[in-house]
């Protein structure tokens, strides 16, 4: 299950970066490594905007992990559609991690090898799926929905030419799986309810932010596209 984690996950040569990128001197240094200690102090020093800058600047040769990259990034493009929500910004980020691998895209329906699954496979899967599993398919169909339509949206569009599902189908299943988990009692004790309520209530808004991500940051959409799978 994707929680929204990435901050918790930090590692030491993300701090190191984050020091090396904004300490001026040796005094600043010692000061940053205190401050990232604290948890708010330290979210507000991920906001910092030569972070972004140096990420986009080295991002070839970066020796950072995963979940620091995505999350500057992430955060990066959702403050600027003006959602400030940090967790949303570190599930979001987490999702893009998981992702990036596409054995992060397996079904959590019936334990296939399949790193992707038809949207329609999980919906019947639902029929028969126990409380837990229910809340896991509805998760990953949100998840899923948000990545192919937020960071492949040219494949989408391409595709929906040809009859495939079209942006309006991702959000609207996005929308109602979100919704659905937010339900959930595992939700709640996961503390993610809040975080799967502002992505169904938002779902177009964050869409359209890792559009933004995938067009001028990530160029991530075309050749290496995953293989899209819809009813």
């Amino acid at each position: 299950m994707i929680t929204a984690n990435c901050r918790d996950r930090f590692t030491a040569a993300d701090f190191d970066f984050v020091v090396a990128t904004l300490a001026r001197d040796e005094k600043d240094s010692v000061s940053l490594v205190e401050l990232l200690t604290d948890a708010d102090t330290r979210d507000q020093i991920l906001d910092h905007p030569r972070l972004l800058a140096s990420v986009l600047e080295h991002d070839a040769t970066l020796r950072i992990s995963p979940q620091l990259y995505f999350y500057i990034l992430t955060r990066h493009v959702l403050k600027e559609t003006g959602i400030e929500s940090r967790p949303l910004s570190d599930y979001v980020a987490s999702v893009l991690e998981s992702f990036s691998d596409r054995s992060g895209m397996r079904s959590p329906a019936d334990g296939s090898t399949e790193p992707i699954q038809y949207v329609s496979d999980l919906l019947v899967a639902l029929r028969r799926a126990s409380p837990t599993q229910t809340f896991l398919i509805r998760a990953h169909i949100g998840n899923y929905s948000l990545f192919i339509s937020g960071i492949f949206r040219e494949s989408v569009e391409n595709r929906a030419q040809r009859g495939a599902p079209d942006l309006s189908f991702y959000e609207d299943m996005g929308r109602s799986s979100y919704r659905a988990a937010a339900a959930h009692q595992v939700a709640r004790t996961a503390s993610l309810s809040d975080v799967y309520g502002k992505l169904s209530d938002s779902f177009r808004d964050v869409r359209r932010a890792l559009n933004r991500l995938s067009d001028s940051l990530l160029h991530l959409d075309g050749d290496t596209t995953p293989d899209i799978i819809a009813p």
